[in-house]
């Protein structure tokens, strides 16, 4: 799986949360300012050749959908993010955003009983 470019994990989380559409529905997921609609249709494309994407003709319209889950593409993003930045240790990264106050201590709790209670 081919990492993303910015633009393209925005155009991909639109995509997520919006389901199988056309690149209208999808704009109406964008962060605004919204991107030009020429340079979005690129982008679109675009994932398709990746193969993040599927498509189907409707007529004249074409309709997208994800082929690639976002779960599995987070994992395969945060996999290599914890391998190349913090040597591979999950409790580096934890650390790091606590370090930067990004999580708090009430958050870190919440964790801990994620990790001892993982069926819940």
């Amino acid at each position: 799986m081919e990492r993303l470019t910015e633009h393209e994990e925005k155009a991909m989380i639109a995509i997520w949360l919006t389901g199988p559409g056309f690149i209208k529905d999808f704009m109406n997921n964008m962060p605004k300012p919204l991107p030009v609609y020429t340079t979005f249709a690129s982008t679109i494309k675009n994932l398709e050749k990746k193969g993040y994407l599927k498509s189907e003709k409707f007529g004249t319209a074409i309709r997208y959908s994800s082929k690639v889950k976002e779960a599995d593409y987070k994992k395969k993003f945060m996999t290599t993010v914890v391998n190349d930045f913090f040597k591979s240790s999950y409790k580096d990264v934890v650390a790091f955003f606590a370090k930067e106050k990004k999580v708090s201590a009430d958050e870190l709790k919440e964790i801990i009983n994620l990790i001892e209670n993982p069926e819940k």
